[in-house]
């Protein structure tokens, strides 16, 4: 019994975070669908402000009140993912892999942060709002959902797609999908909306995938005696 009781701790582990990974993509999905229909981007931007409008401040603080829970659930998809690759004895694709993780989760929030600080900049309606900062806050807090927390996203899938492929715990054609997802958030995110959605659809699959070999797994009798 003491020996079967560890494996049925590595059995059921990544399987409950691999839920969480689930729920994680489709939390980060619908907040980035709510931040981009809340503030939006682009030359005639500045005329449609959030403040004027009570149907964006309502998506926007939809979004915020989901963004700090994705990070959360993120943060059990990381123990998630590691678990299912297992120990990792080259350090440095495993220190990439986690402190990318953290880093984009620290960069989400200071996004959500700086849209929350665009959503405080209420003024009466009979005033225009003020230009400086809601350009400002707008820029800001795009600038670091698809420059910088996509790119350490990037990080964080190509590390662990390169962990994945190594090990072989990753089948191929989930991680030729890890380093398109990779390349695509490097290099077309900040330019291309709405590709950053390719995360959390990325994400997705990882958690599926963990789910379904954790479900082919069976638990071994214990041994006699």
């Amino acid at each position: 019994m003491q020996e079967s009781a560890p494996g049925r701790r590595a059995l059921e582990t990544p399987r409950a975070a691999g839920l969480a990974g689930v729920v994680f993509a489709l939390l980060l999905a619908a907040a980035m669908v709510l931040v981009r229909l809340g503030i939006p981007e682009g030359a005639d931007a500045a005329g449609a402000p959030v403040t004027a409008d009570s149907g964006r401040r309502a998506a926007l603080r939809t979004a915020l009140a989901l963004v700090p829970f994705a990070g959360i659930f993120f943060l059990w998809f990381i123990g998630a993912a590691r678990a299912h690759v297992g120990a990792v004895e080259d350090k440095f694709l495993a220190t990439v892999f986690l402190g990318s993780g953290l880093v984009f989760t620290a960069t989400m929030f200071g996004a959500a942060a700086a849209a929350s600080a665009v959503l405080g900049a209420h003024r009466p309606a009979a005033l225009l709002p003020v230009p400086g900062p809601w350009d400002f806050g707008r820029h800001f807090a795009y600038t670091l959902m698809t420059e910088y927390a996509m790119r350490m996203a990037a990080v964080f899938v190509s590390s662990l797609s390169v962990i994945g492929h190594r090990l072989g715990v990753l089948p191929r054609p989930l991680t030729v999908v890890g380093f398109l997802t990779a390349l695509t958030l490097l290099f077309v995110s900040p330019n291309v909306p709405w590709a950053e959605l390719v995360f959390p659809a990325w994400s997705l699959l990882i958690s599926v995938h963990i789910l379904t070999a954790s479900g082919r797994v069976r638990p071994r009798p214990a041994a006699a005696g």
